[in-house]
């Protein structure tokens, strides 16, 4: 009789506690099983007529920050001034863009308007090397190291706070 009566609240008392855990986590904080694995290799048309290819190849040698990112993403727009200044005072780092399942003239427009802070960006129109690199969205945002291996991934758009206490520093570190 007892045993009845226990088994119910211990099976609630289990369900809050995992609730209570899930609600402590970042939601922006998507584990990613390509940390500290290399850059998925891709070759992929530049954004930019008559530019070079994007190439896995382009990821090594120096530390980069991939930002996968559209024109039609609103997200986007609100990171995009941290990226043209990040650019700005880090010439060191190379910057990388990933046009995501974008049009071509509309992500050039877009360009033309807020600034190109990208040392290269890549054409993924119909976002398949988004899906190699586990993209959820736009904005998603990498730290690549010298050797070309993922370092850090951030979904969502960049902030001022993130850039400062995580990227930078980890940036810095590399």
């Amino acid at each position: 009789m007892k045993l009845k009566t226990l088994l119910p609240l211990l099976a609630f008392g289990l369900l809050a506690l995992l609730l209570a855990r899930g609600l402590q986590l970042n939601p922006r904080e998507i584990p990613s099983p390509l940390i500290d694995k290399p850059a998925p290799a891709f070759e992929l048309a530049a954004l930019h007529e008559g530019k070079p290819a994007l190439k896995s190849a382009d990821l090594q040698g120096r530390v980069s920050l991939l930002n996968v990112w559209a024109s039609w993403c609103t997200p986007c727009q609100q990171e995009h001034p941290l990226l043209v200044d990040f650019a700005k005072r880090q010439p060191g780092v190379q910057l990388i863009g990933l046009n995501y399942k974008d049009q071509r003239e509309a992500a050039q427009t877009w360009l033309r308007r807020l600034g190109d802070p990208y040392h290269a960006i890549g054409f993924d129109e119909r976002g398949q090397l988004g899906i190699e690199f586990g993209v959820y969205g736009v904005p998603e945002t990498f730290v690549i190291d010298r050797q070309g291996r993922i370092r850090f991934k951030h979904v969502g758009p960049l902030t001022a706070e993130l850039m400062r206490e995580r990227i930078e520093p980890l940036l810095k570190q590399l």
